[in-house]
């Protein structure tokens, strides 16, 4: 895989986008930039360039519990057919599962993947190994790194599989304690919604899946900087995150 290595403090978070079809991977350090306190600077950032297959090579077979997803297109035009810009353009982080490995084995047990080929999946942001493959951008990743499978266009009706669970979360406060009206900039996150939908659950040793300890409709609290992020055609703003990120459940 071929690597760029960038250093130097003229390379700034609002420079990244330009590097269109690269995959950040690393970011060793974060610091202030001396011509402007909103801007930082990235050292030692390095850049990986996705792996290309020769045309030679026709099937590609992932090994054990990996699977092989061919990346979803990123938008180029909004809903309303405004053409957005390559700064704008969302990184897709979902795709088409093409192949899938043979599995694994867990003592004794047999554990076949838990995706079939054709599945629409969402995986976690930063996983796999970006290939070129038929022409086509493709990741390959553990089956542990699929957030969920997405069978509509709506995240709503995301299943979320092993020990991940589908949070919708609830509104940022429009007014201070004192009655002030906060604005976008100042609403804070909020890190409490409610349950929409659950894995089966993880693997214990023996290969067997072992029910979560929150169930759909709980109001739950949850760690700020856990899991993906997704906005609902409703507006309305959801989260999908490991049940291990589920800090307490609120009655």
């Amino acid at each position: 895989m071929a690597t760029v290595q960038i250093t130097g403090s003229s390379l700034t978070s609002r420079n990244l986008p330009l590097f269109e079809g690269f995959r950040t991977v690393r970011v060793s350090s974060v610091v202030p930039c001396s011509f402007g306190l909103n801007q930082r600077c990235f050292r030692g950032l390095s850049v990986k360039a996705a792996t290309v297959v020769a045309p030679k090579y026709t099937s590609l077979k992932p090994m054990g519990d990996r699977v092989l997803v061919k990346i979803k297109t990123v938008e180029e035009k909004t809903t309303g057919g405004i053409l957005l810009p390559t700064t704008a353009q969302t990184k897709p982080q979902g795709g088409e599962v093409v192949a899938i490995g043979e599995g694994r084995t867990i003592g004794k047990t047999k554990v076949d993947i838990g995706v079939q080929t054709g599945a629409q999946v969402v995986y976690s942001k930063y996983a796999g190994t970006e290939v070129e493959f038929n022409g086509s951008n493709h990741l390959i990743l553990k089956e542990d790194d699929i957030v969920g499978i997405l069978e509509t266009d709506d995240v709503k009706d995301l299943k979320p599989l092993n020990d991940r669970v589908l949070i919708k979360v609830a509104e940022a406060e429009l007014k201070t304690a004192g009655g002030l009206l906060l604005t976008e900039a100042t609403k804070e996150k909020p890190s409490i919604g409610t349950v929409i939908a659950v894995g089966p659950g993880p693997l214990d040793e023996e290969g067997n899946r072992k029910a979560l300890s929150v169930s759909a409709g709980n109001t739950v609290l949850y760690s700020k900087y856990a899991g993906n992020d997704f906005k609902g055609s409703d507006g309305s703003d959801y989260i999908a995150l490991r049940v291990s990120d589920v800090m307490a459940v609120l009655s």
